[in-house]
């Protein structure tokens, strides 16, 4: 009888889980860039930094959650030894009302904080769509007062400008859940004396609140689809509708496009809108109040808008509201001219600290998508390059001068710029091709004549990249201003003058 065959082991494919991707150094250095700018601006604005954990309880990240249609919420969740259910973090809001309650008595009030960090959502990935994303948020817990909400547009702001987004290219878009919620009171989907008893109640609100911001991606007829019967998309999944009456509709959509030409006519089409609803009331008067803040502040309705569209897709919020929409257009992968839209939002949630102390605490924030930020700085071209620029690289012609080569790069590191030697094994031509995969600005060559003379060669990769097609021989490239012959002891000063050509 034959033996068997000893069966290789299986090796595992080498790729990403779906929905998760690797960020490489030039995608890497840029969200780093961006992330420093933003944060240089909520540290002015007087925020300070927090750091919370990965994981919470599952209990903790509440009923509010971002996909209702998956198991857990839409959270990646497991048990513990203990048998407690945890999730990783699906924002940087959630962990923020728990540090909230459970340092109350030793953070002051307000408490005032930015975060930066990876989340997950365990939904469907798609083009664009990740299961893994960048969040940048700055929140304000415990002032009650408009004035915070306004505060945080205008930081918004800012922090969009700081970015590299021109103020021509964005605006923030700001409403009020009370405002809707007064408009639901008037069609009988939303009772403010009993606003969570009902669940069929709460679930219909829900609905009119995710339907209505679909606006952007469904227009109004397939908003008012989803407000109705629901509606059918081109691969033949059905969505439930909300099941409102044609009247309904036309009055939720009335408050969609109520927008007119100023704040001020804005606001007197809601007031329409919500009647007699004391609810509704209070929240154009936050309106007007934060158009006026902001105003005041110098940022027009260029910058910051009052939008009733704006409704934000969470069930956590319970007042204003706001999104920063990029005005610019793009192709989409459809080759369809759109505008990029949102890359940030975020509002008042009064209610997420009080699920843990049982006592009304006053909130409000914002976050940025970072990563679709990011594709909205490439798509414009707006990226720093010197972000992504790689470091100087000194070429090791000969082995048995590493020493004399590692001195030549503590210089230049201690002189603050990036540097390294050439560790690989490869003759000079392989060493160059390391340099221009490593994005290398500058190359360092010193070889024995250059060592006699007491001289290095500068190698300015970056204009010899743009001048390489035009020459044709190695005096020609000797000659050209891309390379030069420098003393040794003038290293540091002439690398510093050949990187300021590209700065």
């Amino acid at each position: 009888m034959a033996k068997d065959k000893k069966q290789k082991p299986r090796r595992p494919k080498a790729e990403a889980p779906r929905g998760f991707r690797d960020s490489f150094a030039a995608e890497a250095a840029a969200r780093r860039s961006t992330l420093s700018r933003i944060t240089e601006v909520y540290h002015r604005y007087g925020f300070d930094p927090l750091e919370t954990s990965a994981i919470e309880y599952v209990e903790s990240l509440g009923k509010f959650l971002p996909d209702v249609d998956r198991p857990m919420g839409g959270v990646f969740g497991f048990q513990d030894d203990d048998g407690q259910w945890l999730a990783l973090r699906y924002d940087l809001t959630a962990p923020l009302a728990r540090v909230a309650a459970q340092y109350r008595q030793d953070l002051p009030s307000p408490f005032r904080r930015y975060a930066v960090g990876s989340v997950w959502r365990n939904e469907k990935p798609g083009p664009g769509r990740f299961r893994e994303f960048t969040q940048c948020d700055a929140d304000t817990v415990g002032a009650a007062s408009v004035a915070a909400d306004a505060e945080i547009c205008a930081m918004l702001a800012d922090a969009l400008e700081a970015a590299g987004i021109e103020r021509r290219d964005y605006q923030v878009r700001i409403n009020n859940r009370k405002v809707l919620n007064g408009v639901m009171e008037t069609i009988g989907v939303w009772d403010p004396s009993d606003p969570d008893g009902d669940p069929a109640r709460v679930e219909r609100r829900m609905t009119v609140l995710r339907s209505v911001d679909k606006l952007d991606k469904f227009g109004p007829e397939g908003v008012r689809l989803l407000l109705g019967p629901g509606r059918e998309d081109e691969s033949g999944d059905f969505t439930e509708g909300a099941r409102l009456s044609a009247e309904q509709i036309d009055l939720v959509m009335g408050f969609v496009e109520a927008e007119r030409e100023d704040g001020a006519a804005t606001c007197a089409r809601l007031r329409e809108l919500v009647g007699a609803s004391e609810t509704g009331a209070a929240g154009v008067a936050e309106l007007e109040q934060i158009a006026e803040l902001l105003d005041a502040q110098g940022y027009g309705s260029g910058q910051a808008k009052l939008d009733p569209s704006v409704v934000r897709g969470l069930g956590y919020y319970t007042g204003p509201v706001y999104e920063a929409e990029l005005t610019f257009e793009i192709k989409d992968e459809k080759g369809r001219v759109r505008r990029f839209g949102s890359v940030a939002g975020g509002g008042r949630y009064d209610d997420l600290v009080k699920r843990f102390t049982g006592q009304a605490t006053p909130a409000t924030g914002v976050s940025i998508g970072v990563d679709r930020l990011l594709a909205a700085l490439h798509a414009t071209g707006r990226v720093n390059d010197q972000a992504a620029q790689g470091p100087v690289v000194i070429l090791a012609m000969d082995r048995d001068q590493m020493a004399g080569y590692q001195a030549m790069c503590a210089e230049l590191r201690q002189a603050g710029l990036r540097a390294e030697v050439f560790l690989g094994g490869g003759n000079m031509a392989k060493q160059m091709k390391y340099a221009d995969k490593r994005a290398s600005p500058v190359a360092v060559i010193e070889g024995d004549q250059e060592r006699a003379d007491g001289v290095v060669q500068l190698k300015d990769l970056i204009l010899g990249a743009k001048l390489a097609q035009e020459i044709e021989s190695r005096e020609e490239w000797t000659a050209q201003p891309a390379q030069i012959s420098a003393p040794r002891g003038d290293l540091v000063s002439e690398v510093r003058k050949m990187l300021a050509r590209h700065s």
